[in-house]
């Protein structure tokens, strides 16, 4: 069943345990099923190794709306850059702002460390206008992905509220 989201509903990230990646791949395979199934590169098997391989649970969020686990991010911190290594909401939380509440709390971490955020993108899912609509700039392609970079406000010439260069 569809969730309603309204504005006032928070989107609230909360950290996951070691023990949820059974949890966190179910997700993962309900939400890319579509997608990988149109490239026809849809393999759970292969799903489930590739993101174990990569787990960390400090950079692993849950997405909760109204008390919902309804889909995950990862972003895991590099020297000079974040990466936005997952994000995935469930295909019944989809299109109610999830995703943009999401990428909003991401955007405020990114800024306050003055880093840019990279991501990839499924060459034939529809996140690729998603992360252009939020200000992701595409940068290279691989066989099978996009990756974009959001810059950080700093990098951007974006003022604080104070008139201050951030």
């Amino acid at each position: 069943m569809p969730i309603k989201r309204d504005q006032t509903t928070p989107v609230k990230l909360v950290l996951a345990q070691p023990g949820d990646v059974d949890d966190l791949v179910a997700i993962r395979i309900e939400a890319m099923r579509d997608s990988l199934e149109r490239v026809g590169r849809f393999d759970p098997v292969r799903a489930r190794e590739r993101f174990v391989s990569g787990f960390e649970a400090h950079s692993t969020r849950y997405i909760e709306v109204a008390g919902d686990r309804v889909g995950f991010v990862v972003v895991k911190h590099e020297p000079d850059q974040l990466v936005l290594d997952h994000l995935y909401v469930r295909p019944s939380a989809q299109g109610a702002g999830v995703g943009a509440a999401v990428l909003a709390q991401i955007f405020k971490e990114a800024d306050a460390a003055a880093l840019p955020i990279k991501v990839g993108a499924l060459k034939e899912s529809a996140s690729n206008r998603f992360y252009t609509r939020h200000g992701f700039q595409f940068v290279e392609s691989s066989e099978f992905d996009n990756y974009y970079v959001r810059q950080h406000l700093t990098a951007r010439g974006v003022p604080s509220p104070s008139g201050e260069m951030m």
